[in-house]
C-alpha cells in the first residue's frame, strides 16, 4: 500500500480544506400564501404544490382559557 513520502505542511492542508464550505439553503416563496418554502416541496402553511392542494391542513382551534 502506498504511503506519502513527506508530510504536508499545515498551510497546504488548510488551503486544501478552505473550499469545504456549507452553502446556505435557498428558499423560494409560495405563490399562494407567500411563506418561505424549499424548492420542489409542498407548502407546509397552505398545503399547495404547483397550484393544487396536495396536503390537507388542519385549522388550529383557539385555546380555551381556564379561570
Amino acid at each position: 500500500m502506498p504511503v506519502p513520502k513527506k508530510r504536508h505542511s499545515n498551510t497546504r492542508t488548510l488551503r486544501r480544506r478552505a473550499t469545504w464550505k456549507i452553502k446556505p439553503v435557498n428558499y423560494g416563496s409560495c405563490p399562494e400564501c407567500g411563506s418561505e418554502v424549499l424548492s420542489h416541496t409542498a407548502c407546509s402553511v397552505c398545503g399547495k404544490y404547483k397550484g393544487r392542494q396536495v396536503i390537507a391542513i388542519k385549522e388550529k382551534k383557539p385555546k380555551k382559557k381556564e379561570n
